[in-house]
């Protein structure tokens, strides 16, 4: 359960990404120009913390490639986030062909370096590159099964086969349990195709999925190159190309978009590491429990066999009975021996019908063992999910999962998001508040110093030249002042502004204003508009959205556990109805087997007796076939049961264990500190991520 629950959630998650791949490389393909203050880039909306924070470097690498993915031109987009409001950033870069495209914030080149004038805010840059890229991707075509080049296949028509294949270059070698490692920074790699109904039809995808809308099929790829190699998987393939087949009619396709990242495993905690590596020990339990569930199904299988044994016996009780029965009815000279053979027909009846009762409890125990097994199973998947649920038994797994399933709705999780998210950002309502209050005062000063200013400069103006300022303001302009009268005027007003009372004034004003109804009120509001953004930005983030779609698709899942789990109920109680039905059925027995030996004590109702234990005798008789045939096919589905159980340890649960146990979690630690090392491709300074954007032409 908890493997189809990831593999949702994995789907949802590319799908996102490849529907923002798509907006971004539209842009792109218009002026073969990264447009990211547009695509990428969000608003600045909070005041600089105290703090200084590093720069860090978000760069998105477009690759403009041909129909058969071969690279034609590399364009890099670079956003480096200055948190701490630097005036100098330094970046280190192997880019050429390097501009500005957000403002006229300029550049000096030393050693590799890249030096921005960055005045306090973020830089937004762009260049090319000739370099070699971390994952290389090659599209190759067939018609008919015959190999064919792009060109050669625009509007042709006829069995078309379009392969994406992905090499990972980008590789680091790591010591794991005390030997050298080939280790690959683990990108997921997701590719876009769209293919026109009216030219594609009979599609279908190996490595992907498919989605038509009646007019267009849209086909996503999903591939791990170099993982596999990675993680030292050898029975469970990881994808590393993926194919797509169709029947065309004068054949056209649009331009395809791929995205490559590493991000996706960058993005776990440690916590969900710690599960995965706590995963390797939960494995001898988990084959303890498929043991069990086989010696399980091994019981109910013999005591099958047993009842199949038995059920021949009771049919030979049977034909002994009727043939005693009918001699009882033809002849009252052989009474005696009739009626004996009578007696001894209906001992033989009673002890099969006991032989079978007594298996009632093996039967009914191993049913129930392989249900407790069951629910066990399921208790374990919805633990390792995160499920918090009472344990499932028969008698709650019901109301529980019921529960469960309704929790999952996407509206309760929606308001629960919504209610985490508000008490998260109101924790930091001081902080926020901090900030806006430092953003107000900063324009306060502005405000009382220049109030000052003007104040001084009324009174050196009137002073030094006998005029208002206005007047002084129309002689300069009007070219009537000298330059050394302005001069000295200005050292005047300077030096005023920098006297000590001047000084005391404008500091007074500040904190007077500062303690006002509006000044107050302005950061009250502020603040409260910054809390209501920050909520709504929560909500709309991927993480939100993120979590949302896993509660829909774990709901699906848990609908089918469910209903697994009614069918299996159904089962086991109408084993329970038919162990009881053995029962009554031996308690029957053992009636027949009383009256038996009052037939032999009194022959005055010998006739009637006889002809009515006769009738009794051929209806048990005629029903034996169908008793046994019954018992028959439930020994077949036993065995069925035993043998499906055993292919699914040996396919499934012993290929799980191999892959989390000995050292697995050693891998899955390297692979992700491989995968944190990668920040860049044009050159790393510091932290960073980045993300490949592939465009292949069209075939017109």
């Amino acid at each position: 359960m908890n493997k189809n629950i990831t593999k949702i959630a994995s789907i949802c998650i590319c799908a996102a990404m490849a529907a923002t791949a798509g907006a971004v490389i539209g842009n792109a393909a218009v002026s073969d120009k990264a447009d990211i203050t547009t695509a990428e880039v969000p608003e600045k909306t909070s005041v600089h913390s105290e703090d200084p924070a590093p720069v860090t470097k978000d760069e998105t690498v477009y690759i403009l490639a041909d129909a058969a993915g071969k690279t034609q031109k590399v364009i890099v987009s670079d956003w480096l986030k200055n948190s701490s409001g630097s005036q100098e950033i330094t970046d280190s870069t192997d880019l050429q062909n390097i501009e500005n495209v957000k403002d006229n914030k300029t550049f000096s080149e030393n050693n590799g370096n890249v030096i921005w004038d960055a005045q306090g805010g973020d830089i937004y840059y762009q260049g090319t590159s000739d370099k070699a890229l971390p994952v290389e991707m090659k599209v190759s075509y067939k018609l008919d099964g015959k190999d064919i080049s792009p060109e050669e296949l625009s509007g042709k028509s006829g069995k078309i086969t379009i392969r994406y294949d992905f090499k990972n270059n980008q590789s680091e070698n790591v010591d794991i349990d005390g030997k050298t490692e080939t280790i690959y920074v683990p990108f997921t790699v997701i590719t876009g195709v769209i293919l026109d109904n009216d030219v594609f039809s009979d599609v279908e995808v190996t490595g992907g999925k498919l989605l038509n809308d009646g007019d267009r099929t849209a086909v996503m790829g999903i591939t791990f190159p170099g993982l596999a190699e990675s993680l030292g998987t050898e029975d469970i393939e990881i994808p590393e190309y993926f194919e797509i087949t169709a029947d065309a009619e004068n054949f056209e396709l649009g331009m395809t978009v791929t995205i490559a990242s590493n991000g996706l495993l960058n993005d776990m905690e440690s916590s969900e590491l710690d599960v995965l590596n706590d995963l390797g020990g939960s494995m001898g339990e988990l084959t303890d429990a498929m043991t069990q569930l086989m010696d399980g199904s091994a019981q109910l299988d013999n005591g099958l066999a047993e009842l199949l044994s038995r059920s021949g016996e009771l049919a030979s009780g049977t034909d002994q009975l009727a043939a005693g029965s009918q001699e009882l009815k033809t002849g009252s000279e052989n009474l005696d021996s009739g009626a004996g053979e009578i007696q001894d027909g209906a001992a033989q009846l009673s002890d099969g019908l006991d032989t079978l009762t007594a298996n009632n409890d093996s039967l009914n125990g191993g049913a129930k063992q392989v249900f407790e097994t069951l629910l066990s199973t399921a208790n374990t998947q919805l633990s390792a999910a995160g499920a918090d649920v009472p344990e499932l038994t028969p008698e709650n797994y019901t109301e529980v999962l019921d529960k469960l399933i309704a929790s999952l709705d996407e509206s309760a999780v929606s308001a629960q998001a919504e209610k985490k998210v508000t008490a998260a950002v109101e924790a930091k309502r001081s902080e926020v508040e901090k900030q806006v209050t430092i953003a107000v005062k900063e324009e306060v000063s502005k405000k009382v110093t220049e109030a000052v200013r003007n104040t001084v400069e009324e009174k050196v103006t009137a002073s030094a030249a006998n005029m208002d300022k206005a007047s002084y303001d129309a002689a300069v302009n009007a070219g009537k002042i000298d330059a050394e009268t302005r001069a000295k005027i200005e050292a005047a007003v300077s030096q005023q502004m920098e006297s000590p009372d001047i000084l005391k004034t404008i500091e007074s004003n500040i904190a007077e204003q500062m303690q006002s109804d509006d000044v107050k009120k302005t950061i009250s509001e502020n603040t409260d508009a910054q809390i209501k953004k920050l909520i709504s930005e929560n909500m709309a983030s991927d993480d939100v959205k993120a979590q949302i779609a896993k509660a829909s698709s774990s709901k699906e899942t848990i609908v089918a556990l469910k209903a697994s789990l009614d069918s299996y109920n159904t089962f086991y109680t109408g084993l329970q109805t038919y162990t009881a039905g053995v029962s009554q059925a031996a308690d029957g027995a053992r009636s027949l087997k009383d009256g038996a030996d009052q037939l032999k004590a009194g022959t005055e109702q010998l006739s009637y007796g006889a002809d009515e234990l006769n009738g009794g005798i051929v209806t048990l008789k005629g029903n034996m076939p169908a008793l046994q045939d019954g018992i028959s096919q439930l020994k077949n589905g036993s065995a069925q049961l035993s043998d499906g159980l055993e292919q699914f340890n040996e396919q499934g649960i012993q290929k799980i264990t191999g892959i989390f146990g000995g050292g697995s979690s050693s891998r899955i630690d390297a692979v992700k500190n491989v995968s944190e090392n990668y920040k860049a491709f044009s050159g790393s300074s510091g932290d960073g991520q980045v993300k490949f954007i592939y465009r292949t032409d069209g075939i017109e």
